[in-house]
């Protein structure tokens, strides 16, 4: 097994030491991830596929718990289970293609496979934002307008919310992905990247992509910016009612549940207005690749983990189920 993996491992240096490799002449594009760079590529891999089977744990307990839990049930924790489950789908986007590249030593995607990649990361960063701003508005109902929310958030608005978000992802992310794939590309056809993405495929076109990088950095603006800014007023709002509450332990738990989102709220805006607020910009190719490692894999794995540690009702929903099972084992 080890044979198998130093193997691997030596092959791999090999391909990236010559610049030759086995993709198919009829490929269309071929993915420059940046292992190649590191020099050990191998243990890099492994921190990512750690780092990844941590994400995939976290967010499916935490979503079984949601689902599960009676006490759950909430239009919360029902949105929770949203950010959940498009943090997995956004990490089998990317990251198994990017594993099977490194492994097979075949880094080729097709034209379709690329433009299939560009449309799924679109509609799941898209639906992420406005579900993120939604889950904001439902925080900020409950803290300043407790007597309003349960006649206002119901469970139909709920799932109204989730459609929202996804279909917002899906209307948007299909006119760029139609539009971006029209371009024609030059002589190269590498990717300097580790998945196909809308920056990085403008870079290999022979036309002139100004007009489109205009329409991106609008995108940015109202998908990126305009619901941060929304979700920072709102978070404004709850923390001066927070502050007039007489209760310690009531805005403890405000304060708490608020700074879990926030945290999220940060980790998921920075590196994405870093990335499409700039377009044109001067970054690095490999400064480019990390923040996107950051927002497909670092964040979905630290999402579960903030909200499940900081969340007294879901710590309890765990230790039920671990108790069941514990339970059962010593009965037979």
């Amino acid at each position: 097994m080890a044979r198998t993996g130093l193997h691997m491992i030596t092959r791999f240096n090999q391909y990236t030491e010559t610049g030759k490799g086995n993709e198919s002449t009829t490929t269309d594009f071929i993915l420059l991830d940046f292992f190649s760079d590191s020099q050990h590529p191998g243990f890099l891999v492994a921190i990512v596929l750690l780092i990844l089977i941590v994400a995939i744990t976290g967010n499916s307990v935490l979503t079984l718990l949601i689902w599960g839990d009676t006490h759950l049930h909430t239009p919360m924790y029902f949105l929770l289970s949203q950010l959940s489950l498009m943090d997995l789908t956004l990490m089998a986007t990317t990251i198994p293609k990017m594993a099977t590249n490194f492994f097979s030593g075949h880094r080729g995607i097709s034209s379709i496979g690329c433009g299939i990649q560009i449309f799924l990361y679109l509609i799941l960063g898209v639906a992420e934002s406005l579900l993120l701003t939604l889950m904001a508005f439902d925080r900020y109902l409950a803290i300043c307008s407790p007597l309003r929310y349960a006649g206002f958030i119901t469970p139909i608005v709920c799932v109204q919310m989730a459609a929202i978000s996804w279909t917002g992802g899906v209307l948007v992310s299909l006119m760029h992905t139609i539009y971006v794939m029209h371009f024609s590309t030059c002589c190269s056809r590498k990717i300097h990247h580790f998945f196909c993405e809308i920056m990085a495929l403008l870079k290999l076109s022979c036309e002139d992509t100004s007009t489109y990088e205009k329409v991106v950095l609008v995108s940015g603006i109202i998908f990126i910016l305009i619901p941060f800014g929304l979700i920072l007023i709102s978070y404004i709002l709850i923390f001066l009612a927070v502050l007039r509450m007489n209760s310690p332990e009531g805005k403890n738990k405000a304060l708490a549940t608020c700074s879990s989102h926030l945290s999220v709220v940060s980790l998921y805006f920075g590196p994405t207005m870093i990335i499409y607020m700039t377009p044109g910009s001067s970054l690095p190719p490999e400064v480019d690749q990390y923040l996107f490692v950051f927002d497909v894999l670092i964040t979905p794995m630290l999402n579960p983990l903030i909200y499940s540690l900081r969340n007294k009702e879901v710590v309890e929903a765990l230790r039920k189920v671990l108790g069941r099972r514990l339970l059962v084992k010593q009965e037979r």
